[in-house]
């Protein structure tokens, strides 16, 4: 299964990643799989994968801090109580 390679942010407090860019495909070579470019052409196997697998997170810089999403769940938790 081939993979995306991303660029981002990494949030330390919460330890998610905030992806900026997909900066690169690596490629599985597997002719099983419709990303590869070892992937028959016309192929029409409904049995070829047809996404891809875990992406690769490459950290280009640290925030101390909790990200977007987890800041707006815990200022809702807040309102809630």
């Amino acid at each position: 299964m081939c993979r995306q390679i991303a660029e981002g942010t990494r949030w330390n407090s919460c330890g998610h990643f905030q992806r900026h860019l997909v900066v690169a495909i690596m490629d599985c070579n597997s002719s099983r799989c419709e990303k590869s470019y070892l992937h028959p052409r016309h192929c029409r196997e409904p049995t070829c994968v047809k996404n891809y697998g875990e992406e690769v997170q490459k950290n280009i810089d640290y925030v101390d801090e909790y990200c977007f999403a987890c800041r707006a769940a815990q200022a809702r938790a807040a309102r809630q109580n």
